[in-house]
C-alpha cells in the first residue's frame, strides 16, 4: 500500500519550529488499527487522516490520531491540514478567504482560509463546541502536590478545572 503524506510545521514561520504534524492527504482503505500504527510509526504529537466527507456539503472528513488513540477533534491539526490542504491546491483557494468545513468527531469544524496571491498565508478555526467546564478530579492541594508544586505556587484569582471542546484539558491557575 502507497500512501501520499506531508508533513508541516504548524504555529511558526519557520521550518522544524512550531508544532509539527503529518497529514495523510487520502487515507481511504485504511482502518482504524492501521491509522492507530501509521501515527505510532509518525510518532508525532498528532497525525491526520484525511477522508472525503460523508455529508457533501463539507470539505473533508479529518481523523484525527496521537501515536495512542483517536481524538474527536484537536486544534493544531485541524488548522494545519487546512492550511496544507490550501497550499497543496487540495482543496481551492476563492479569493482572499475561503470558507471550509471538516467533519470530525465532535462535529462539523469551520475553517477560515485567509490567502495572498493564490496562497495560504492563515488559518482560523471555530470550534465545533462551546466549552464545557467541570470542576478538578481533586481538591487544589492534592493537584499541586501531584505536580511537585507548593500550594502557595497556584493562583489564587481561579480555581483548577477540566476545560473540553471535545478533549478535556485539567487547568491548574499559578501565580506567576
Amino acid at each position: 500500500m502507497r500512501y501520499r503524506f506531508a508533513t508541516a510545521d504548524v504555529f511558526t514561520d519557520r521550518r522544524f519550529g512550531g508544532n509539527p504534524l503529518a497529514v495523510l492527504l487520502d487515507a481511504r482503505g485504511l482502518d482504524s488499527a492501521q491509522m492507530l500504527q501509521v501515527a505510532r510509526e509518525f510518532n508525532l504529537s498528532e497525525t491526520v487522516f484525511v477522508l472525503p466527507p460523508e455529508d457533501p456539503r463539507r470539505t473533508r472528513k479529518l481523523r484525527i490520531f496521537t501515536p495512542r488513540r483517536e481524538l474527536p477533534f484537536a486544534g493544531h491539526p485541524t488548522v494545519g491540514t487546512a492550511y496544507l490542504l490550501g497550499a497543496l491546491g487540495e482543496v481551492a483557494l476563492t479569493g482572499d478567504e475561503t470558507a471550509i468545513t471538516f467533519e470530525e468527531g465532535v462535529g462539523p469544524v469551520a475553517v477560515r482560509l485567509v490567502a495572498r496571491n493564490g496562497a495560504p498565508t492563515f488559518a482560523e478555526l471555530t470550534a465545533a463546541r462551546p466549552p464545557e467546564l467541570s470542576p478538578a478530579p481533586a481538591s487544589p492541594a492534592a493537584l499541586a502536590e501531584v505536580c511537585s508544586l507548593a500550594a502557595e505556587d497556584l493562583g489564587s484569582w481561579a480555581e483548577p478545572q477540566i476545560v473540553s471542546c471535545g478533549v478535556p484539558f485539567l487547568f491548574i491557575p499559578l501565580r506567576d
